[in-house]
């Protein structure tokens, strides 16, 4: 829950206080539980450590082989899908992302600054995620990093029980069966990009009830879902997206998340991708609600409550 202080809103986490000296000093409240003059870790043997992070991974592949709904992509969008999606502590929602480090482009804004635009009616999403933003104008808010709102929704996400993020794990290609799509084809990202190199390197699978393709704009792994689609002759064109123009595109990516063909949705820029939809820039309202709105069409794709079906 978000609390309103002035034009501000702040998260209602709480954060540690400190109290200044009269010499200048800051003394913390709150000492750690072990000495930092004197530290000694518990003993552990190494093959203990491989142990553990091998059964648990070779754990989550199992559970995972079969899956409610897949999502491709963890950038704003993706993690904005598995946000609304995990909601439901019944649906299991597997994350996959081909770089090692989740978030996509939501790192920074434009231009490499920090700060982050949404347009409203994105503060809402923000507010509920527990992002704490600048209430500027009636037309939008400020996150004042970037990095403050990825950190915060993949944190919080990672925590539910029904989510499990596979990073470093690329989307090579999809399983169709009689015309839907049900599932991913997988590899380690740097064997993805190694196939050239190497002989046969031979891919995975993952099952699922549904696929939402997250991929971003064009790129060297951007729009792979769309551009898949094409050549399997499932969509007709993917013409890219148009020159910029934010008051379209935001619009424009919300109204066209879909599910394109049976049994994969599609959000984010990669709608702007397979539509012509404009490219909006540094504001990143529509990766939010499109990504929200990517669930709920997962969701009616499962034959679940949503607030797409009237």
């Amino acid at each position: 829950m978000a609390a309103t202080n002035g034009n501000h809103v702040a998260s209602s986490t709480t954060t540690t206080t400190s109290t200044a000296q009269g010499n200048g000093a800051i003394n913390l409240i709150g000492e750690p539980k072990y000495d930092l003059n004197d530290l000694h870790f518990n003993p552990i043997k190494e093959a203990d450590v491989s142990r553990e992070m091998t059964r648990r991974y070779m754990t989550d592949m199992i559970d995972h082989a079969e899956t409610d709904v897949v999502v491709i992509g963890a950038g704003s969008a993706g993690l904005s899908c598995a946000w609304e999606l995990s909601k439901n502590p019944d649906i299991q929602v597997t994350v996959i992302e081909q770089s090692v480090s989740p978030g996509g482009g939501a790192w920074l804004g434009g231009q490499l600054f920090s700060a982050m635009i949404v347009r409203k009616p994105g503060q809402h999403f923000l507010a509920e995620v527990g992002v704490p933003f600048e209430d500027c104008n009636e037309n939008y808010v400020v996150v004042k990093h970037a990095a403050l709102f990825t950190s915060t929704i993949l944190s919080k996400l990672l925590m539910r029980p029904n989510v499990k993020l596979f990073n470093a794990l690329a989307a090579e290609d999809l399983i169709v069966k009689n015309g839907r799509v049900a599932g991913v084809v997988t590899n380690w990202t740097l064997v993805t990009l190694n196939h050239d190199t190497q002989s046969c390197m031979d891919p995975n699978v993952i099952e699922a009830r549904v696929v939402v393709s997250s991929t971003g704009h064009d790129g060297p792994m951007g729009a792979s879902g769309v551009k898949r689609l094409q050549k399997i002759g499932l969509v007709k064109d993917v013409p890219g997206m148009i020159a910029l123009d934010m008051n379209a595109a935001e619009d424009g990516i919300v109204a066209n998340t879909r599910e394109v063909v049976p049994g994969m949705v599609i959000t984010g820029m990669e709608v702007a991708e397979l539509d012509g939809v404009p490219r909006m820039g540094p504001t990143f309202g529509a990766m939010m609600l499109s990504g929200q709105k990517a669930a709920h069409c997962a969701l009616k794709s499962l034959g679940l409550d949503n607030v797409l079906t009237k």
